[in-house]
């Protein structure tokens, strides 16, 4: 998805949530200059992971459900440390920084793309986790894109890995590890408005363009 045609969707939500449009675009002026040192990912390389791929996304409920083989391995955020546990590499890696980073920074070390997402409320978390990543980046933001960076459409880390997937020509995806319905607690999140935003996350995925299984 291009930015022209995410945009009515944005600004939906950003209606719904009452989130600021401004504050998404600061995100986006402070990350896209520290990614200017990194190696940065070409849409080639995406093309090169996604494209007439089974893909696999793997969601932050995985939890030692065992991964599904072959096809191309995305995971988002909090679940990189399960989909390392199970001996398994993602190839890309979808985040917005606020799951275990060590984790994310680690497989992306080794051998996998990390995307790593600009909004209002992760600026520190840019400026503290983006420098420790050395592998192979790409940099997407919820606003119109600047630079570099990029926003194939999505809003929470689990669509936006479906959205990528569909934007590179995947084939189908498979969902492990998503459940919509009972947001897993973090410290400092409001569960009532995850839920909500899980509610926005399954209607993208219906709407990605692109076979899903498991939802």
């Amino acid at each position: 998805m291009e930015w022209d045609a995410w945009e009515p969707t944005y600004r939906a939500i950003l209606d719904d949530f009452g989130f600021s449009r401004r504050a998404d675009e600061e995100a986006a002026r402070a990350l896209e200059p520290i990614l200017r040192s990194k190696r940065l990912a070409k849409d080639r390389d995406l093309r090169r992971v996604l494209e007439d791929q089974d893909v696999v996304v793997a969601g932050p409920a995985l939890e030692g459900q065992a991964l599904p083989e072959g096809g191309a391995l995305l995971s988002c955020d909090s679940a990189v440390g399960d989909v390392l546990a199970q001996g398994r590499h993602p190839d890309i890696i979808v985040t917005d920084l606020d799951g275990k980073v060590e984790d994310q920074v680690k497989a992306n070390a080794c051998c996998s793309i990390a995307v790593l997402h600009a909004h209002g409320d992760n600026i520190p978390a840019l400026h503290r986790w983006v420098p420790w990543f050395q592998g192979m980046v790409a940099g997407t933001c919820q606003c119109e894109p600047i630079g570099a960076l990029r926003n194939f459409g999505g809003f929470t880390d689990g669509d936006r890995a479906v959205l990528l997937a569909a934007h590179f020509g995947a084939r189908s995806v498979r969902l492990a590890g998503f459940d919509f319905e009972h947001p897993r607690p973090k410290p400092g999140k409001d569960p009532v408005v995850k839920l909500r935003k899980l509610g926005w996350a399954k209607r993208l995925i219906e709407d990605a363009g692109v076979p899903v299984k498991g939802l």
